[in-house]
């Protein structure tokens, strides 16, 4: 009994944060319809800047309660004015855009911050002192707890009363929960949206700053802060409902006290159990705890596959030009010849993915969990068999196609964001199996040592990439023009007509899935073999949003926006990063102009550099 009551309320405090930060998504969300992938970086904003204030004033002013509770306000507003900002210049041209780029213009965004905050506070942690008047504990059932944690508890409800009677009572209020339901109908009353959106905006990310500040007196703050707390954030969202802040309430009390039970019992299982509660909620509510039919924003605009070069023979010459490019490559040196094996590599992944999103409409947040069963299943095949190269990846891609026949299940029941948040579930679960199955998999320190390809074959694997990568774009370009590919543009966009004339819907989109997730495998076995290490990072978030990049830089609707999206992002990550140490931050910044220009990616962009030159050159024999 004490035990559990201990527990809690470890559950109940730490559920006070991930209530601040779910409650702010939500409430931009419900307004802007866009899912601030950035949202981190506000809470780490907060948290970094009421750090550094308490530290600085405490020497000059002495301990004060209320100078520390100024601190967390004036970071809390702080992350509020930054969130204006990005707003202003980032999140308002993207309203009206699919939700797809709307995350990726986001997930650029927190590289931004992430670097600027870096430049700005340095990379070290920021240990603030104990909050005032709060550092001792109160004995329950004979144990210890402390008393910061206690008032935490009590804000949770009190932070939720307060904005329910602020959405109910209020004017300001009342305008927002009429722009969740319908914002057209509320522009057609003469209520400008605008003002709105920049408001959500600004205290959806003053919330997430104060959830920062209050998580100081348990912890430091530090760098890692945003991505630590975003993936669970996304967790107790989806959990309770987009749009509603009472599911967010509901949700956060379940993954906190899922979290704190798990670290207490489970400590090598805790990411697992909240994800796989994440699972079982979506499993029986698909729309979670207290989510309502909303209309989720902007869909995908119904477009083909740019199949460019149209004719055959374009398209051989294409194919012809790029295995010169690689060979030159080759010759170049060994530092070139890494390079472009990355690339290779990168590209068939980023394919893997490019056929899901752009024929059948699938995104997937989560596709570097097949990637990485990819890599360990070659690693291993070798490891402990001794298996060679087509062995192991064999086994890597066996792998894949286990896990995707069993989690594609879930694929016919979700879509949008919600099944983006199932397949980040999975990579989760796959990284935190990696991480912590130490006897397996090696754990943080990996599987190294892989002698899969030697000097002796390394021409022949480099030849095996180039080929592989060349047929993954044909097959791509042959599904394009298949009638299976026909298929899944008809179930994407109308899936209830297709369902009507014929089409299995459920079938179609499982196959798809469970075959991409196969070349997804298969790309993390060239990785392992190419690499000679495996290691949990292969199932990381930043693995998947690789893959998204690659894709959406290029062009998600283009044939040759995989190859494109690879080269710029394999040449920005070995390049830049050589001797400019906040290069993701400016890939960050080139990612949003990429996604506020032309969500079309760069080859999009290029055909809309075209088409005005068409317009302007004079029809054949017009005489000017």
């Amino acid at each position: 009994m004490i035990f559990v009551a201990i527990q809690f309320l470890n559950g109940l405090s730490y559920a006070t944060t991930l209530f601040l930060m779910a409650a702010g998504l939500t409430l931009i969300f419900g307004v802007t319809r866009i899912i601030n992938f950035a949202h981190g970086s506000f809470f780490m904003l907060g948290a970094l800047l009421a750090a550094h204030w308490v530290t600085d004033w405490y020497p000059a002013w002495g301990e004060s309660a209320a100078l520390y509770a100024l601190a967390m306000l004036l970071g809390a507003a702080c992350a509020g004015l930054a969130g204006a900002v990005a707003e202003f210049f980032v999140l308002r041209r993207m309203y009206g855009v699919p939700e797809l780029y709307q995350l990726v213009t986001t997930f650029g965004l927190a590289l931004a911050m992430h670097d600027a905050m870096r430049w700005g506070f340095g990379p070290d942690e920021v240990f603030a002192p104990r909050f005032p008047g709060l550092k001792g504990s109160v004995e329950l059932l004979g144990q210890f707890f402390p008393v910061y944690q206690l008032v935490t508890i009590a804000l949770g409800p009190l932070i939720w009363l307060g904005l329910h009677a602020l959405l109910r009572w209020s004017r300001f209020g009342q305008r927002l929960r009429a722009a969740t339901q319908d914002r057209g109908m509320l522009a057609a009353l003469g209520v400008n949206p605008k003002p709105l959106m920049l408001g959500a905006v600004v205290l959806g990310c003053a919330l997430a700053g104060l959830g920062g500040a209050l998580a100081l007196p348990r912890e430091p703050a530090n760098l890692q802060m945003d991505m630590n707390v975003i993936v669970e954030t996304f967790v107790v969202v989806v959990t309770g409902g987009l749009g509603s802040i009472s599911g967010a309430f509901f949700a956060a009390l379940l993954i906190g006290l899922i979290h704190a039970f798990g670290l207490s019992l489970f400590p090598q299982a805790t990411l697992v159990l909240v994800f796989l509660t994440m699972a079982v909620v979506l499993a029986l509510r698909p729309l979670g705890l207290m989510g309502q039919p909303l209309d989720a924003g902007p869909k995908e605009i119904s477009q083909k596959l740019v199949l460019t070069p149209a004719s055959s023979w374009g398209t051989a010459l294409v194919f012809i030009a790029a295995s010169v490019f690689c060979a030159v490559a080759w010759q170049a040196g060994d530092y070139w010849r890494s390079l472009a094996a990355d690339g290779l590599i990168l590209l068939i992944f980023g394919v893997s993915l490019q056929a899901m999103m752009a024929l059948g409409g699938l995104v997937s947040f989560g596709h570097a969990a097949f990637f990485s069963l990819g890599a360990y299943g070659a690693a291993l095949a070798y490891t402990t068999w001794g298996a060679t190269l087509p062995l192991a990846l064999a086994t890597g891609c066996a792998a894949a196609l286990v896990v995707a026949a069993v989690f594609g299940a879930a694929v016919v029941r979700s879509g949008g964001v919600y099944l983006a948040m199932l397949s980040l579930a999975l990579a989760q679960v796959v990284w935190a199996t990696a991480t912590q199955w130490v006897g397996l998999t090696g754990g943080d320190n990996g599987i190294i040592g892989l002698n899969l390809v030697t000097d002796d074959t390394r021409g022949l694997f480099y030849a095996l990439l180039v080929l592989l990568a060349l047929l993954s774009v044909g097959a791509l370009r042959r599904l394009g023009r298949s009638t299976f590919g026909a298929a899944l543009q008809a179930v994407r966009d109308a899936p209830q007509r297709a369902a009507a004339s014929g089409l299995r819907v459920a079938w179609i989109k499982y196959r798809i899935f469970v075959e991409r997730a196969v070349l997804a495998g298969l790309a993390g076995g060239l990785f392992a073999a190419h690499k000679g290490a495996v290691f949990p990072s292969s199932a990381s978030v930043s693995t998947s949003l690789d893959a998204l990049l690659v894709v959406l830089l290029g062009g998600v609707h283009q044939l040759w926006g995989a190859a494109v999206g690879s080269l710029v992002l394999t040449w920005a990550g070995a390049e830049l990063g050589q001797g400019f140490d906040y290069w993701r931050g400016a890939l960050g910044v080139f990612v949003m102009l990429i996604m506020v220009l032309s969500p079309s990616g760069l080859l999009g962009l290029l055909s809309k550099l075209k088409r005005p030159a068409r317009a302007r050159a004079p029809a054949p024999g017009r005489r000017d």
